[in-house]
Formats: C-alpha cells, sequence, structure tokens
C-alpha cells in the first residue's frame, strides 16, 4: 500500500473538468445542499497520488460517515470507513488494516449527517476561477488533520474532485467521474470486520 493511500483519509495541481460556460462561484449554502441532497453514491475515480503515480478504482459512499475505495485489480488495496472508523487494508501485507477514528480525517466534513458549510469555522477558502468553485476547508479545532479542497463545477452542481492535503503539504487529488446517487449499497461495504474475515480466507 502506498503511503500516500493513508493520506488519502488522513488530511482528503489537478485536472479540472471546465464547463463550455463560464459559471459564478456556487454559494456555500448550495454546496451544503448538494451533500445533504443524497445519502448514497458511486461512481469511478483517478487518484494522482504525491509521488506523480496514478491509481484508478471505484468509489462507494453512504452517509452519514461511510466511504468505501476499491482499487482496481491486480491492486487488492482497499481504503473503507464505517462505525467511526477508517481502516486500510494494504494488499502487500499480511497483516491486518491500519485503523484509526474517522473525524481525524478531512473527508469527515462531508460524511457527516448534516453538513454545513456556511455555519462553520471549517470552510478556509471560497474561490472560483470563472468554470469551478474551490471550497478548502479543515478541522477548526483539529487543523493538524490536514485539509481538503473540494472542486465543483456549476449547473448543476456537481462535485468533480479534491485534493487532500496533509500536514508536511503533499498533495492527493481524487477525480470523480460520472457519479450515480441514490439505490442500495449493502452494510457489508463498509463493515470492516467482515472484509478482515474475508480476507482471512
Amino acid at each position: 500500500m502506498y503511503l500516500s493511500r493513508r493520506k488519502l483519509l488522513l488530511t482528503l495541481p489537478a485536472v479540472l473538468f471546465a464547463s463550455q460556460a463560464a459559471a459564478q462561484r456556487i454559494p456555500l449554502s448550495e454546496i451544503s445542499r448538494y451533500f445533504n441532497g443524497f445519502s448514497t453514491a458511486q461512481g469511478d475515480f483517478t487518484q494522482i497520488n504525491p509521488d506523480g503515480t496514478i491509481s484508478t478504482g471505484r468509489i462507494y459512499m453512504r452517509r452519514p460517515g461511510r466511504v468505501r475505495f476499491e482499487y482496481d485489480p491486480p491492486d487488492r488495496s482497499l481504503v473503507m470507513a464505517g462505525g467511526g472508523q477508517v481502516a486500510i487494508f494494504d494488499a502487500r501485507s499480511n497483516q491486518g488494516p491500519n485503523q484509526y477514528p474517522l473525524r481525524q480525517t478531512p473527508l469527515n466534513l462531508i460524511l457527516e449527517s448534516n453538513v454545513d458549510f456556511s455555519n462553520r469555522r471549517m470552510v478556509v477558502g471560497h474561490t472560483d476561477d470563472g468554470t469551478t468553485t474551490s471550497v478548502v476547508a479543515q478541522d477548526p479545532d483539529n487543523p493538524q488533520y490536514g485539509s481538503i479542497r473540494l472542486v465543483f463545477s456549476a449547473n448543476p452542481t456537481e462535485l468533480r474532485q479534491w485534493v487532500i492535503r496533509d500536514d508536511s503539504g503533499a498533495e492527493t487529488t481524487v477525480i470523480l467521474g460520472n457519479m450515480t446517487f441514490g439505490g442500495e449499497l449493502a452494510a457489508r461495504l463498509f463493515n470492516i470486520t467482515a472484509e478482515m474475515d474475508a480476507r482471512r480466507r
């Protein structure tokens, strides 16, 4: 497992998805509405690691508090969050996963049951470049956990990518493919204990 996989959740110059027409800055209230408007989502992703290497895979989200990053074969590595914990399964290790609290990661900010960017001190940046809107957020009480920069396109509001910066300044970019929303996602996808048992077989 690359260390950058841990940075993906410890701390969530990227390719931007530009629209043909210039867009105004998306309000923080609308960005909050976007996250609160779905409970499940899934889609493909491309990850640009701090060392420039590229990984691909599939992401599953089930708000609140659950996410799963499956990396494409032959890589059997996995990052998942459930039950308030994050687990990183290293495909090259025969040991159990590394685990730590989800609240210590910037992704916790968008996995909460009620996301509210407009009324919290967590937003430290809110900009646009004429085609996309970026929001930089961090835990206001624990900035050492790192930050996440979320990049959105408008009309309709869509999350296109995020960039995670850790406490050393290293960045990991996750670019999202076409996401689908709604539908059932099995609880087992986010069950760390079940995944551990399956990998022992």
